[in-house]
């Protein structure tokens, strides 16, 4: 919460008083509160203000100045810097200025993708609170946005290659952290993530009219058929505002309201679209709490809820059709089912609990399958949901965002319903087979609402759980979800006043958990007894027993307890040594193995070290004192090894010191410091090679309780350096490097800024108990106004002390260096490295003390009319100038013995990887690493999670996590470092690594590279500088290049997975110099490609540079709008510094460099394409580069500039290439190139309603109207002369006007005003006359068609969208130049039946057909005329391997193209589907291609349908099973226009209804037959006399196959008609069982009493007595009709059951009764009959109170017989 706020509201006020716009003169929207605590905080507002001033200032001048890059850039992310360190610290008007002006940037439409990320991420971080800016403070248009959407993410050039944008990389930083985006420009999540996050953070500030506008903008693409609906969905999903005040209701969700929620309602089967509108609708639900009214639709909404969780329901295999697999988001459901919650009527509660009655059984751990992540997501999210509303009614401060009406708010009665209906799946989920992680969190939650009902059957589960050993899995299972409700536990509270009671019985019993067998039970004990000790004060109260007596019941119960604790804390110890003792190096290993501890046994000394530190931090003095004692003991009476056992007795040890330093230290440092110096008498000592265990373990311990408050450690300081000079030169590696230890951690700690105390209470437990009675304090929240951190901030005392250190011990080694570097002075290796290693410890100890490299700055990178000036940050520590900076001595002498040892003993690898080391951090380190700080956070994010309090608030977090928090803050500080200014030193350095980044170990090779490329993030523009030096080992004319240097700059130029990639930085300037440069380096002679990890380089930089290049710009220009409001910015007060305004000649300046700008890029466009041309054309270049170069080149196609000549005819000729590879780029290239070379066509607007001289609609309805029938394909009417032709409007969309018109109709003008056709060559442009005369050139075209009709995967070839695309351009921009020399190849190719040949003509066939849009009449009959016949002669020769391309083709060639203008397409279509005369494969297939055709034209063409309906109907009792399926596919098609959708006019096409009736005529046969049904299998093929019978069984499967095919399809409900088939499908069973179940499934059918009555007719059926059989007939199989009915009568029974299997209908009752009757019936209606009963019982089994009311009693009793009698179990 806001400190400022909450002074308001009567707390004590925050730590720095409330800020007054005095001074200041402004009052910040909303601070970082932890700033306020730190040493150091009064500097910060003056720091703050400076800075902001300058962005404000800067950022300004660069936008006024048209400086995009570097100025604006530059300042954009010194913004985002700013917010990271000090929160949204500006006034109201300056955060409106800023979200202004980076709202006209980010819609810049010329703006690169990059920078337009960069703009975003930024743009969305100031919007991130939306409670501090009002609708009335801001207002955001919508429409820029929503261009911006269609400009990038659905691209309309992308597809061809003329805009790359960056792939998905994967995200940087998983996590994010809140708003200290040090991942801001780093992580690149995919484009569309970002646009979609901008425009939902801009949403709330949309105009109130911005509704209807939308409505209007995408109404007409809401086409079912079309992917449009797809797009208008998605559209209104993002962009609808839905969180408008109410008065505004009637501008915003009631326009939509109904429209959508009754589509959503009437749609089936889960189109793409349908999971978006209930993201939509959950999130109107939760804007707008109790302003709409949900009831009508809650069941319908559960209903599908349950349905989209995809359970096995009934039957194992349901079909889970194809269909289902796009179910809802779990998170969108919950976040609507909470939003609905409350409010008068309850009715969502009670369907809550019905769907968790019902799916709890799925929660058993026994079960497991797919759908169980869905279930164990859905309790997870709820509860958070809950709390989290809970929280917005009750506790947070109300803003301008629409409050709940106290009518809908949660009540408690609400609440606990709720709880109570979640609570039993939850404890089923805990021991879940997927962990218990999701149980522990929704126990979290709940444990906040209702600690009474949640935490005493968790406990009931946890003590038994801790008796048992066999099964630990229970134990790590209880144990978390304790751990979750910990803090309700403690803080007991008045609903569960004896929670506390159970915490020490807890703690006990735990103990034995300290196991060093289990490492899973060990780590889960560790983390549960250290969340206990954290929030509860471990003092002894017994003795308040006898002081007080105005105590409760509880708190004397707690009281006497108490006197536990020191028990506790000393069982935990002895546990804690055993665990010790059997992890010493002797116990685990062999001598032959490592000795570096494992991962686990890492793992294990973090968790033992961080609870043992937790719980004695939380101690009393008198129980410190004892364990003190005990730690003491221990670790002095034994001598350990230092890499396992010793490391964790010495944490324990430190952990001891660092709570209380006096007491501890007066044990300690005496007695190793003793021991050390006796067993370092002896000079010989000095030089041993191995070193004595004891003395080794006492150097470990004294160099581990070092680590604490600096101040404490004074005292004896003269102890301590005698050690380290007898020490830190031992010979012995490991005896040197604890000595270095000791230097290390004596500089870090009494130089950095650091708490020095976690205690949960401030001021720690040592007070008398007549004043301090410490239960009060169980589970209580620290108080960020009072925090009372005690900081440890270095004294100048202790700041002399290491000065003194460095001067004692750093000086010697660096002299000698000097020396050794100089060749004055021969130095070992070993002693090498052990200069070299004190040097590194003493560096890394005092990072924060030594200023960082001084130095003349690079001057003369970028050009830039803005200062690009660095602020410093103060982090509490003023540098002394008088001193010597021994950053720059040790820079100095490293560089020189760098040079030393490459040039003379390059095989020291140890000494150079200390090198690089001591490099990196001389250029970054300042107190902390950036890793150490990332996995910091990471944690503290884990903890905060795991023990916060979402209900209350924010920051009500234990005392320890907020200190955390404040030091996180300070740490951020010292590393907010980034893009410093880049000095000659740094020059140096990084020329040092590249050197070492190029030398001849791999493994040297390897850490210099990862140092060099923080290096290159770190400083600013420093890429530019390096890459030439990089590139100069890839030279071709270079002869003293060794393999390594070349694999070393391949990989500097590869880069990191995360930093940058010097390969492809998106700036001309780079690009333009390393591309070239890579498709050279194949004739350098270091380069061979036998090297397998050679040629795997130049792989992965080809790809890298493919994956992430986008389209950098040309056009750099910034718009007026956003120069208005940059001098806005400019000009704003509060905080400002004094400068003077723009002059004009320095605007027009600004102007002039820009244009400059651009042109220079497109300079260096043209000559990174000639150069790379240049390059591929190289003589004797390897196959590979020439490939690489030509994939580079096609990655340089654009939209907004035709590629150079050269260009395009080098693409042109490559067609033709021997390589596959390079022919599939240049088919790519060529198709984008033939899109830039389009004339633009002219377009004009119509009125539609004059067109068909119908008004427009008054109201919406959909579908076919009279003012859109004009668009229907209609024969009598078709365009078959040029004049009907020329008069006709076409409209090419196929969904304009099903919906609604759009408000500006376009369609293409008449041909006398489009670019001229048939030109001659000297018409065209010269780009033209290249293709041209190469597609005139008979021989180019005969190789172009040889090659295109070649196989490449034999078998997995598909038509290929990119050589139709190829075609298509072709036919576009030259209309029918190029016929006559294809005509005869198109003939030959159409009678070979091979399939890449056929594929082959297919593709050109389609390019031609969507080619010839614009063709005039005469062109396009001509056309016709020779297509028709080809299409016939190629339909007839299809085969299987074909059938497919041609459905790809014809589907292509009708899509968005008006049907009129293919009137000679369809009528050869339809010509005749079923001639038989190819046999039954050519007509399946003939039909294929045509359900393509028509598909595509949708509801445009309902004459075709009725006529190709006319034509099926006669032959549906086909007799060939293939050609039957087809049709039964086909006929989907037909009816699919026909939809039950609201708001819809009935369709002209064909109905359901009159077509079913006309199939039930011709089945009447089948139903009146008596005797057993034939076994008809026999005679499926034969030609048998047909009698009707087996006609209609055959007309039967094709109808069976249409109703399984619809169901996947359409989009509605079944017509009744479509039911009255369903008994004959029990005549085929097979079929018919799945078939009924899918249709429920689905909720195909809805419940009717027809229905029921039909079925019980069926079920009545008599059935003969059994008579004897002749053994052996074939009879035996086939049951008798009467049987067969009698059971389609059950099964249809049951299924009507289970359609509803969480509620009892009123038709439920009747029909159980019509069932039990069957009970004794033959197999298989008894085993039906008892599956549907048991599965009954088992879902109404839980809420069986409730359904029993449904019921009479005679009823129930027969039920209740039914459901336990013996048959139920038989």
């Amino acid at each position: 919460m806001e400190l400022a706020e909450r002074a308001r509201v009567g707390e004590p006020p925050e730590p720095g008083g409330r800020p007054e716009p005095g001074p200041r003169g402004f009052v910040p929207q909303k601070e970082i509160v932890y700033n306020k605590l730190l040493p150091y905080a009064e500097r910060l507002d003056a720091e703050s203000d400076l800075q902001l001033a300058q962005i404000k200032c800067n950022l300004g001048r660069a936008v006024q100045l048209q400086e995009l890059w570097p100025g604006g850039l530059f300042w954009t992310r010194k913004l985002s810097t700013y917010i990271r360190l000090y929160g949204r610290k500006f006034s109201k008007e300056d955060h409106v200025l800023f979200i202004k002006l980076l709202y006209e940037l980010v819609s810049i439409p010329k703006l690169e993708i990059s920078m337009m990320q960069g703009f975003a991420r930024l743009l969305i971080n100031l919007l991130k609170k939306k409670e501090l800016l009002s609708r009335d403070d801001l207002e955001l248009p919508w429409r820029p946005l929503y261009d911006m959407v269609e400009r990038i993410l659905y691209s309309k050039t992308e597809h061809l290659g003329l805009n790359w944008f960056p792939k998905n990389i994967v995200p940087f930083i998983l996590r994010d952290y809140k708003n200290h985006k040090r991942s801001l420009y780093r992580y690149h999540s995919s484009v569309e993530n970002i646009l979609k996050t901008l425009v939902k953070s801009c949403r709330p500030y949309f105009p109130a009219d911005a509704t209807a506008e939308m409505l209007e903008e995408w109404r007409p693409l809401m086409c079912p058929f079309d992917v449009t609906m797809q797009k208008a969905i998605t559209y209104f999903e993002i962009f609808l505002p839905t969180s408008l005040p109410p008065e505004l209701h009637h501008k915003g969700f009631k326009l939509w309201f109904d429209e959508l929620i009754g589509l959503w309602v009437s749609v089936q089967n889960l189109p793409q679209w349908e999971g978006q509108l209930v993201n939509l609708f959950a999130r109107l639900a939760t804007d707008n709490i109790g302003y709409i009214d949900w009831d009508p639709y809650v069941p319908k909404i559960f209903t599908r809820i349950l349905r989209s969780l995809n359970l096995p329901v009934g039957s194992s295999q349901v079909l889970v059709p194809r269909f289902l697999t796009n179910a809802y988001d779990i998170g969108h459901a919950v976040i609507w089912i909470t939003a609905m919650m409350g409010g008068p009527s309850k009715l969502v509660q009670k369907h809550l609990a019905g769907l968790f009655n019902s799916i709890t059984s799925f929660y058993h751990p026994s079960n497991n399958g797919r759908w169980l992540n869905k279930l164990m997501k859905l309790l997870q999210r709820l509860p958070n949901s809950v709390v989290r509303r809970l929280h917005r009614e009750r506790y947070k401060k109300p803003s301008w965002l629409t409050p709940v009406p106290d009518s809908h708010k949660l009540t408690d009665q609400d609440v606990t319903d709720f709880v109570q209906c979640i609570i039993q799946p939850v404890l089923l989920a805990m021991f879940s087979k997927t962990g218990s992680l999701e149980a522990a969190q929704a126990l979290q939650n709940l444990a906040l609402m209702r600690p009474e009902l949640v935490i005493p059957p968790v406990l009931e589960r946890t003590y038994p759980a801790l008796e048992t050993l066999t099964e630990p899995h229970q134990l790590t299972a209880t144990l978390s979800c304790v751990i979750g409700v910990a803090r309700s536990l403690v803080s007991g509270g008045r609903w569960f006043p004896e929670g506390p009671t159970h915490m020490l019985p807890l703690l006990m019993r735990a103990l034995p958990g300290v196991d060093p067998n289990d490492f899973s039970k060990c780590m889960i004990t560790f983390q549960f007894i250290a969340t206990f000790s954290t929030l509860v004060p471990l003092v002894d109260c017994s003795s308040v027993l006898q002081e007080r007596n105005d105590l409760t019941e509880v708190e004397r119960e707690l009281c006497s307890a108490t006197a536990e604790f020191e028990d506790f804390v000393l069982q935990f110890m002895d546990r804690c040594f055993g665990l010790i003792e059997s992890s010493t190096l002797e116990q685990t290993r062999e001598e032959t193995e490592t000795e570096k501890m494992t991962h686990l046994e890492s793992l294990v000394e973090l968790g033992l070290s961080s609870t043992f530190s937790t719980i004695l931090t939380q101690c009393s003095k008198e129980i410190f004192m004892v364990a003190l004692q005990k730690v003491f003991n221990f670790s002095t009476s034994h001598i350990f090894e230092t890499r396992v056992a010793g490391r964790m007795v010495a944490d324990m040890c430190r952990a001891a010191v660092k709570c209380c330093p006096e007491e501890s230290l007066k044990l300690f440092v005496p007695h190793c410091c003793s021991v050390i110096t006796q067993l370092t008498m002896n000079d010989d000592v000095l030089n041993d090679e191995e070193l004595d265990k004891e003395l080794l373990w006492n150097l470990q311990l004294l160099s581990e309780i070092t680590r604490v408050d600096g101040r404490k450690l004074l005292l004896y300081r003269e102890q301590l350096v005698k050690i380290l000079q007898r020490t830190l030169h031992l010979t012995c590696k490991q005896g040197y490097t604890l000595s270095c230890n000791l230097l290390h951690h004596l500089l870090r700690s009494t130089t950095l800024i650091y708490p020095t105390e976690y205690c949960s209470v401030p001021g720690g437990f040592d007070k008398p108990p007549s004043e301090y009675f410490p239960i009060k304090d169980w589970g209580k929240p620290g108080d960020l106004w009072n925090l009372g951190i005690q900081w440890h901030v270095p004294s100048l005392e202790e700041v002399s002390f290491a000065f003194y250190l460095l001067d004692s011990f750093l000086q010697p080694e660096l002299i000698k260096l000097q020396h050794c570097g100089d060749g004055k002075l021969e130095m070992s290796r070993d002693d090498i490295l052990q200069s070299l290693t004190i040097v590194h410890n003493c560096l890394i100890g005092s990072g924060n003390l030594l200023p960082p490299l001084k130095g003349e700055p690079v001057t003369n990178l970028v050009p830039s009319m803005v200062s690009l000036e660095e602020t410093k940050l103060y982090t509490g520590l003023e540098y002394d100038l008088s001193r010597e900076n021994h950053r720059e001595a040790i820079a100095a002498v490293i560089r020189k013995l760098l040079n030393h040892i490459l040039d003379n003993s390059e095989d020291d690898t140890k000494s150079l990887f200390l090198i690089i080391k001591i490099i990196g951090d001389l250029l970054q380190f300042q107190g902390s690493h950036k890793h150490e700080f990332d996995s910091r956070w990471k944690s503290f994010n884990l903890v905060k999670k795991s023990m916060e309090n979402r209900l209350h608030g924010k920051k009500q977090h234990i005392r320890a996590l907020l200190i955390d928090r404040v030091m996180l803050q300070h740490e951020l500080r010292t590393l907010t470092v980034e893009g410093c200014e880049y000095k000659k030193i740094h020059q140096d350095m990084i020329r040092d690594l590249l050197r070492l980044s190029t030398s001849s170990y791999s493994q040297v090779r390897n850490k210099a590279q990862q140092t060099f490329f923080a290096a290159l993030g770190a400083y600013n523009f420093c890429c530019r500088d390096i890459i030439p030096l990089v590139l100069e080992f890839l030279r071709p004319d270079r002869q003293d290049v060794t393999q390594q240097q070349f694999k070393g700059a391949l990989y500097c130029l590869l880069g990191n997975h995360s930093g940058v990639c010097l390969a492809n930085l998106h700036d001309w300037d780079c690009i333009v110099q390393t591309w070239p440069a890579i498709v050279s380096s194949g004739l350098s002679q270091a380069m061979s490609l036998e090297k397998p990890s050679i040629v795997r380089l130049f792989d992965d930089l080809a790809e890298k540079i493919h994956r992430q290049y986008e389209t950098i710009g040309l056009d750099f220009t910034i718009p007026k709008s956003c120069v208005e409001i940059a001098e806005l910015l400019q000009q704003s007060k509060n905080p400002s510094i004094n400068q003077i305004l723009l002059s004009p000649e320095k605007i027009k300046e600004g102007i002039k460099r820009q244009q400059e700008k651009n042109a220079d890029a497109l300079r260096n466009y043209e000559n990174l394409v000639d150069t790379l041309l240049d390059g591929v054309e190289q003589r004797n270049l390897p196959w590979k580069f020439e490939h690489i170069g030509i994939g580079l080149l096609s990655l340089l196609l654009r939209d907004d500039r035709v590629l150079p000549l050269r260009a395009i005819r080098f693409f042109v000729e490559n067609l033709n290439h021997d390589a596959i590879v390079v022919r599939k780029m240049a088919i790519s290239a060529v198709a984008g190139i033939l899109k830039q070379l389009k004339r633009t066509h002219k377009k004009l607007t119509i009125n539609p309603c004059e067109i068909s001289g119908y008004p427009k609609p008054t109201q919406i309805i959909a579908g076919d109207r009279p003012d859109n029938h004009w668009l229907h394909y209609d024969s009598k009417t078709l365009p078959r002369t040029k004049k009907e032709w020329e008069s006709s409007c076409f409209v090419e969309k196929t969904h304009w006007g099903y919906y609604t018109w759009p408000k500006n109709m376009v369609v293409y003008a008449g041909v006398e005003e489009q670019p001229k056709l048939g030109r001659s060559r000297e018409d065209m442009t010269e780009a033209e006359q290249i293709v041209f005369d190469h597609f005139s050139d008979p021989k180019f075209v005969e190789q172009l068609i040889t090659f295109l009709s070649l196989e490449d995967r034999k078998g997995k070839d598909k038509f290929n969208p990119r050589r139709f695309c190829l075609f298509k351009g072709v036919f576009r921009n030259f209309d029918d130049a190029f016929l006559p020399v294809l005509k005869p190849h198109l003939e030959r190719l159409v009678a070979d039946s091979h399939e890449s040949t056929q594929r082959c003509v297919a593709e050109i066939i389609a390019g031609l057909i969507r080619g010839s849009k614009h063709w005039t009449f005469e062109k396009v009959e001509k056309l016709w005329e020779l297509l028709c016949p080809l299409l016939r002669t190629a339909l007839s020769n299809i085969t299987v391997e074909t059938y497919n391309d041609w459905g790809a083709c014809i589907a292509t060639s009708c899509e968005s193209r008006d049907p009129r203008k293919l009137h000679w397409l369809f009528e050869l279509l339809l010509e005749s589907p079923l001639s038989g005369e190819g046999g039954s494969f050519v007509d399946a297939c003939r039909l294929y291609v045509l359900q393509g055709g028509l598909a595509q034209q949708e509801w445009r063409v309902p004459e075709l349908l009725h006529r190709l309906l006319k034509y099926l109907e006669p032959k549906l009792t086909q007799v060939y099973k293939n050609v039957r399926e087809r049709i039964g596919s086909v006929l989907t098609y037909i009816f699919m226009i026909d939809v039950s959708l609201p708001n819809t006019a009935p369709t002209t096409s064909p109905h359901v209804p009159e077509f079913t009736a006309r199939i039930l005529e011709k089945l009447k046969p089948l139903m009146d037959v008596d005797e057993e049904i034939q076994n008809h299998v026999m005679e499926e093929n034969g030609i048998g006399e047909e009698d009707e019978r087996t006609q209609g069984i055959k007309l039967l499967k094709t109808i069976l196959k249409w109703l399984m095919a619809s169901a996947g399809r359409s989009f509605s409900t079944a017509v009744t008609e479509q039911l009255q088939l369903l008994p004959l499908f029990f005549k085929v069973r097979e079929m018919a069982a799945t078939t009924l179940s899918g249709l429920l499934q689905c909720n195909f059918l809805t419940m009717d009493s027809p229905m029921q009555i039909h079925f019980e007719q069926l079920c009545k059926t008599k059935l003969p007595k059994k008579r004897k059989r002749d053994p052996g007939s074939v009879g035996d199989t086939i049951p008798s009709a009467e049987l067969v009915k009698r059971h389609a009568g059950v099964l249809g029974l049951g299924a009507c059951v289970l359609s509803s299997p969480y509620d009892v209908p009123t038709w439920m009752p009747q029909l159980l009764m019509n069932l039990s009757a069957h009970l004794n019936d033959p197999q298989p209606i008894e085993m039906t009959v008892k599956k549907t009963l048991s599965n009954f019982r088992r879902t109404h089994h839980d809420n069986w109170q409730e359904h029993k009311q449904q019921f009479t009693d005679d009823q129930l009793l027969v039920l209740t017989d039914l459901l336990v009698s013996p048959c139920y179990y038989a």
